[in-house]
Formats: C-alpha cells, sequence, structure tokens
C-alpha cells in the first residue's frame, strides 16, 4: 500500500490573513489544499490518504472533500502544536490502519505544485531503497550565518547543494519508530522527517522534483502559484 500523508495543520501567520488559514485560500475559486490533495487523488498508485487538519477547520475540510469528490480519504485527524506532533499525529493514524512495510509520503498541503512523476519516482525510490526526499538544486548562494554577527561565514558551492522539499517518503514502520524515538527523548525540535530520519542514523534517498514545486508560505508564493496555473492554462488554450 501506498498512503500519502498530507500535513494541513498551520495557521499560515506569514500569509498576513485573517480569513482562512493558507491552505484554504482559493485560487480560481478552487482552495490550495484541493489543488494538493487532488494530485494524490489522481494518482494510480496512491491508494489512500491521511489529512492533519487544524481542529477547528476539520469540519469545513470534510465539506470540500465531498465537494470535490476526495474519496481516497481513510481518515482525518487534528494537527498538534508543532509541524513535529502533527505530522507525528498523521503517521500515527496511518500505522494504527496499515502495516510498517507499506510506504507512507509526507507532503504539505500548501505545496499543490508536485506532480505525477515525482510521487511515482518518490514510491519507487522508497521501495528499492527504504525512503525517498524530494529535492531541487539550490539556484541561490548558500553560507553560514557568523553568530551574533553580520558577518558572513562559510560559503557553499552551491552546485553541491539541494533543497530539500516533499513529499518525503518512508516505509510507515521506520518513521513510525523514528518519531516514538523522538518523543521519548523529548527531541521535540526536527525542522522536517528528513532531519528526523538522519538523526537516528538513516542514510536517506532523494529524487529530484519540479522546481516549481514550491511551499505556499507568504503572499509572494500564492502570486507565483497564480503565475503558474495561468501559464499552465495558457499552454493549453494554445494547444501545447
Amino acid at each position: 500500500m501506498n498512503i500519502a500523508v498530507i500535513f494541513a495543520g498551520g495557521t499560515g501567520k506569514r500569509m498576513n490573513t485573517k480569513s482562512k488559514p493558507k491552505q484554504f485560500l482559493e485560487m480560481h475559486g478552487k482552495p490550495v489544499l484541493i489543488y494538493t490533495l487532488e494530485n494524490f487523488q489522481q494518482h494510480p498508485m496512491i491508494d489512500k490518504i491521511v489529512l492533519v487538519c487544524l481542529e477547528a477547520w476539520i469540519d469545513y475540510a470534510k465539506s470540500l472533500l465531498k465537494k470535490y469528490a476526495i474519496d481516497k480519504i481513510c481518515r482525518i485527524v487534528p494537527g498538534g502544536d508543532s509541524g513535529q506532533e502533527s505530522i507525528f499525529h498523521g503517521i500515527q493514524a496511518a500505522h494504527e490502519i496499515f502495516h510498517d512495510e507499506d510506504v507512507v509520503l509526507i507532503h504539505d498541503g500548501v505545496r499543490p505544485l508536485i506532480n505525477e512523476d515525482t510521487i511515482t519516482s518518490c514510491i519507487k525510490m522508497v521501495k528499492e531503497h527504504g525512503n525517498a526526499i524530494t529535492v531541487s538544486p539550490a539556484i541561490e548562494t548558500i553560507f553560514l550565518k557568523e553568530a551574533d554577527t553580520q558577518q558572513v561565514g562559510k560559503i557553499f558551492n552551491r552546485s553541491s547543494c539541494e533543497m530539500a522539499k516533499a513529499p518525503q517518503c518512508f516505509k510507515l514502520g521506520d518513521i513510525y519508530q523514528a518519531h516514538c524515538r523522538a518523543i521519548e527523548e523529548k527531541k521535540l525540535d526536527f525542522i522536517d522527517s528528513a532531519s528526523l530520519m538522519q538523526h537516528y542514523g538513516y542514510p536517506l534517498y532523494t529524487v529530484e522534483g519540479p522546481a516549481e514545486n514550491i511551499k505556499i508560505t507568504t503572499p509572494v508564493d500564492f502570486y507565483i502559484f497564480r503565475a503558474v496555473m495561468d501559464a499552465k492554462e495558457n499552454l493549453q488554450i494554445l494547444g501545447f
């Protein structure tokens, strides 16, 4: 089985919106979260979806799932006080239903521009190596910031650097056990699943995804999403 755990538990403070969390903002009349879910709903290799959602918005999310016929959802669970806790809620729900050897794909609800080929490549990589971290090449110079100064620290060769994105994919039993260890050891500040798994000794394998696979965090990201969607629509009109 291949299960997507979609994390839509954030409040979107950096979007400067007071009406709706960022995952429910609409683009061309459709919420961002639905664009994301449709990529997994329509993928032939995805069997089920676990949705992690802000507790106060679960009923609204259910109404959207019905409206847009997202029927691969097998469980909706509330988010936690942090991203790590919210993801664990989703992993835990999946672990109650599925098996340790099943593949789980952890993805942001506000990362709607993932594509079918990347999802397929991730599943194949997990089956071959046990995990798959979606990445894209670094296109800007990256350096370490010197603590408590305005000086530039070590500058990295960007040709050797990649940006970790999503989905981040694992055997369900591996990621569940790693989360349980982190909770037991009170290590609750991992920035993502890749950093958690690397901390516990797992060698990680990469899958290169599309450059436009952005996470919508700020208003600028939302405008980029709109530009990409408009460009794709225009190409379809022109027959490309």
